[in-house]
């Protein structure tokens, strides 16, 4: 049976790196690769040696331009402890839309004290009588902390009515309900970041054909994602219906274009930088989001009615 709500990999993982600690860094060296002529003699290729090492210094490139912004977290972090405050940031999108691997890079250095991620999987017996969101309220952060959600309370209004998890009722409602109940949220004090990844249907195959093939990746193949492609049409609908419904300018959504994983990643950051007003903010950094990778709720539905008018369906 399919997961409703399929959680990665533990995504509060370091990567290996030890927080706050800056590593040096130094490309491995790599045997060149010898091939036979055939004739007594041989020839020497760099490729592999030269590609490795071009891949190694751009993913040292794109660390070091996270870092200074991963400080910045750290900041917020202080700030959201010395102030009592708590806040949600809620990662939504489609299967191999990026929401992972961007909670792994806002987490890498936070301290474990003051964050948590939390995934949650197909609801128990007991919470299938309970009120929907009582199973999220109980995961809402305490005073000076901060929960980040890899999916949420937004099950119900895409992959719960594309797999038949939830009625009709339930779906509606919810989109409803769920307005009033963020309102009350932010109104009390907590500080909520919605961001939804989008990825397009092209992307989103290469990245499930990655995980097939490659042995490292096939733990995140699910059966989830083999359905995804077939069903792309059913989440584009729902994707549209949950943003036109529940974009608000208390609680906006914004969306991330992910196609690109670092800049998705960079400009995430940025957004949830933005959500606080905290102290020591570094003047030199840019923190204004690239509007070629962010846009609003709002705006991503003027796209998308655009694109259907145009075409007569839609696409992303």
């Amino acid at each position: 049976m399919v997961d409703e709500s399929r959680a990665h990999a533990d995504a509060a993982a370091a990567d290996g790196r030890t927080p706050g600690v800056t590593e040096s860094w130094d490309p491995p060296a790599e045997a060149p690769h010898v091939t036979s002529n055939g004739n007594g003699t041989t020839s020497v290729n760099s490729a592999p040696q030269e590609k490795s090492a071009k891949q190694l210094r751009k993913r040292y490139r794109r660390d070091k331009e996270l870092e200074a912004y991963q400080v910045e977290l750290l900041k917020l972090q202080k700030h959201l402890e010395a102030m009592g405050l708590k806040m949600i940031v809620v990662f939504e999108g489609r299967d191999a839309a990026g929401k992972g691997g961007a909670i792994r890079r806002v987490t890498r250095y936070m301290n474990e004290k003051h964050y948590r991620v939390v995934a949650l999987g197909k609801p128990t017996d007991e919470q299938r009588g309970q009120w929907f969101l009582q199973k999220y309220v109980t995961q809402f952060p305490r005073a000076g902390e901060m929960v980040l959600f890899d999916r949420s309370w937004y099950n119900r209004a895409m992959v719960e009515p594309v797999f038949g998890f939830c009625t009709e009722k339930e779906h509606q409602d919810f989109l409803r309900g769920v307005v009033g109940f963020e309102k009350d949220l932010t109104r009390q004090g907590t500080v909520l970041v919605k961001l939804y990844f989008s990825v397009t249907k092209n992307e989103q195959q290469r990245r499930f054909d990655r995980r097939r093939d490659d042995p490292l990746r096939q733990w995140k193949l699910s059966e989830v994602d083999v359905q995804a492609q077939d069903l792309w049409d059913e989440f584009t609908e729902r994707k549209y219906e949950m943003l036109r419904r529940t974009h608000t300018t208390a609680t906006p959504w914004t969306v991330i274009r992910s196609k690109d994983k670092h800049r998705a990643r960079l400009n995430a950051i940025k957004v949830i930088l933005d959500a606080v007003d905290y102290a020591g903010r570094d003047s030199h950094l840019d923190f204004v989001p690239d509007p070629e990778i962010v846009v609003s709720g709002a705006h991503e539905v003027e796209l998308m009615e655009a694109e259907r008018i145009r075409g007569g369906k839609f696409r992303t």
